[in-house]
């Protein structure tokens, strides 16, 4: 046998190990950039849809004694109408002093998926408190 047949093929399995890796990392790349911007994208949600919720205050509470909270239900409501505009589900829990929403998105895999990995689901959390305005007769 002469030294070159014993490395008939040694190029192949190399070729093909290697482009194996390349995908592997494009799609760390690729599918893990898709990952991180639906993570922002539902925390911005969430983070928005309590912002909106926030705005629904208990009106007798504030003429009653001045206290800024919210109503629970209409903060739950208005949470909820949000995130159904925006076109997303999510948890929303409302008390009289903080509205809290968590989003979901599920996220498909474009090049990880040829690998198995169909989808990745991410969440984002926001929480929003009402606040009073100070104007030119005190708080």
């Amino acid at each position: 046998m002469t030294p070159r047949s014993q490395e008939r093929g040694s190029v192949t399995v190399f070729t093909v190990v290697m482009t194996v890796a390349l995908l592997f990392m494009a799609g760390l790349v690729f599918d893990g950039g898709q990952i991180l911007n639906a993570r922002r994208v539902a925390a911005n949600i969430a983070e928005s849809a309590a912002r909106a919720g926030a705005q629904e205050l208990d009106e007798d509470a504030a003429r009653g004694t001045g206290a800024t909270t919210l109503d629970a239900r209409r903060a739950a409501a208005r949470a909820n109408d949000f995130l159904a505009a925006a076109g997303h589900e999510g948890a929303v829990t409302a008390t009289s002093d903080t509205v809290t929403v968590t989003v979901s998105i599920r996220q498909p895999m474009a090049i990880l998926g040829l690998g198995g990995l169909a989808e990745a689901t991410v969440t984002g959390t926001g929480r929003a408190v009402p606040l009073r305005a100070i104007g030119e007769n005190g708080p």
